[in-house]
C-alpha cells in the first residue's frame, strides 16, 4: 500500500457546486449534511466568477481573465469579473467560516485543474491557452500560487480543520486525446504528452505541502493510473460511467492505496433508491476485482455522481442525505 493508504478519508462528502444563490444557505446545508466532511459550496447560479472556471480564473496571482461571448480570457489587468470572482470566494468564506466555528476534522475545497482550465482558458488570440506550452506552464505556475495562498486563507478561517484540495479535471481524457476542440470548431489541438500532463499535475498537487488530494473527473475514462502516479490520495468520478475496461486500473489503484469518490447518487431531480440500492454497484465491482468486502469501508467515499447546480435545492439536499446513508450501508454490510 502507498503512504496516501495511510489517510483515511470520512464515508460521504458531496462533489462541490449546489444550487441557488445564498452562501450561507449553502454553508448551512453543508455543515449540517456532512459532520465530519463538509466542503465549500460553490454557487455557479450566481452568474460569471461563480461559474467553475470564472471562480478559479479568480484566484489565478499575476494572471487574470475577463469574460468574452466566447468565454474567459486572460487578459493584462485586473477587472470587474476577477473583482466580482474573488468578492463571491470571500463571500463563500466568510459562510463556512461561520459554521464551522470549533469544527476539526475533514474540510475539502475545490478549484479547477491546470489542464481543464488550460482547455478553458482563452489567450489574447482566441485560441485556448492548451494551444501554447508557455502559456500552460503559466497557468500551471500561477495556480499553484493562488491555490496555496487560498489554502492558507482557509487554514486560517478554520484552524481545526484538515484540508483535502479537489482538483476539478472533466476536460482532462480529451486533453490526452487530442479531443479539446480549437476555436474555429473544425480542428482540434493536438494531444499534450502523457508526461508532461503527468508532471504538470504533480507540481499542483504539491501545493497541499502533504495533505491529501483528490482529482474529480465526471467524464468517461478517467484516467486512473496517471492521476495515482502523480500523487492524487483520491479519484472521484462519476460511477454510472465505469466500464469492465476501468476494471484493472481500479484495482491496480486500490491496491496501491488510492481512494475512491464514487459518484452514485444522480446529479439532478429524480428518484432516490434505497440507500443499499445506490452502493450495490459498488459492492458488485468489489466482488469482480476480488477485494476483500471489509475494504470497502477503508477505501470509498460516497457523493453524487457531479455537482448539483443543476438539480433544485429540496433535491439537492435530499441527495447529500441520501450518500450519508447510502456510506453508511456500504460500511455496515460491505457484502
Amino acid at each position: 500500500m502507498s503512504e496516501n493508504s495511510q489517510f483515511r478519508f470520512p464515508g460521504a462528502t458531496g462533489v462541490g457546486s449546489l444550487p441557488g444563490t445564498d452562501a450561507r444557505e449553502a454553508a448551512k446545508t453543508v455543515t449540517g449534511s456532512f459532520e465530519d466532511f463538509p466542503f465549500l459550496a460553490e454557487l455557479p447560479a450566481r452568474g460569471p466568477g461563480a461559474d467553475m472556471i470564472g471562480r478559479t480564473a479568480g484566484m489565478l496571482v499575476e494572471l487574470y481573465a475577463r469574460v468574452e461571448p466566447s468565454g474567459w480570457r486572460i487578459g493584462d489587468r485586473p477587472g470587474r469579473d476577477t473583482r466580482r470572482a474573488r468578492s463571491w470566494l470571500v463571500e463563500d468564506l466568510d459562510a463556512l467560516e461561520e459554521f464551522t466555528q470549533g469544527y476539526e476534522g475533514e474540510l475539502k475545497v475545490q478549484a479547477v485543474g491546470p489542464w481543464t482550465l488550460a482547455a478553458a482558458l482563452e489567450l489574447r488570440n482566441g485560441e485556448a491557452a492548451l494551444s501554447d506550452a508557455g502559456a500552460c506552464r503559466d497557468l500551471a505556475a500561477s495556480l499553484a500560487e493562488g491555490l496555496r495562498l487560498h489554502l492558507a486563507e482557509v487554514r486560517r478561517r478554520v484552524p481545526g480543520a484538515r484540508l483535502v484540495l479537489q482538483l476539478d479535471e472533466p476536460s482532462l481524457t480529451a486533453v490526452l486525446r487530442g479531443q479539446v476542440r480549437t476555436a474555429s470548431g473544425y480542428r482540434t489541438h493536438r494531444a499534450v504528452d502523457r508526461q508532461v500532463v503527468e508532471a504538470t499535475l504533480r507540481d499542483v498537487v504539491a501545493v497541499a505541502g502533504g495533505g491529501p488530494v483528490t482529482v474529480h473527473s465526471c467524464a468517461p475514462d478517467v484516467p486512473f493510473a496517471l492521476l495515482r502516479r502523480a500523487g492524487a490520495a483520491a479519484v472521484s468520478f462519476d460511477f454510472a460511467l465505469l466500464t469492465e475496461r476501468d476494471d484493472e486500473a481500479i484495482g491496480e489503484a486500490v491496491e496501491a492505496g488510492t481512494w475512491l469518490f464514487a459518484g452514485v447518487v444522480p446529479g439532478t431531480d429524480g428518484p432516490l433508491s434505497d440507500p443499499a440500492g445506490s452502493v450495490m454497484g459498488v459492492r458488485t465491482l468489489w466482488r469482480r476485482l476480488g477485494l476483500h468486502p471489509g475494504l470497502l469501508a477503508e477505501a470509498v467515499t460516497v457523493t453524487p455522481a457531479c455537482g448539483l447546480a443543476g438539480a433544485s435545492p429540496a433535491y439537492a439536499r435530499r441527495a447529500l442525505a441520501h450518500c450519508v446513508r447510502a456510506a453508511r450501508s456500504l460500511a455496515d454490510n460491505p457484502e
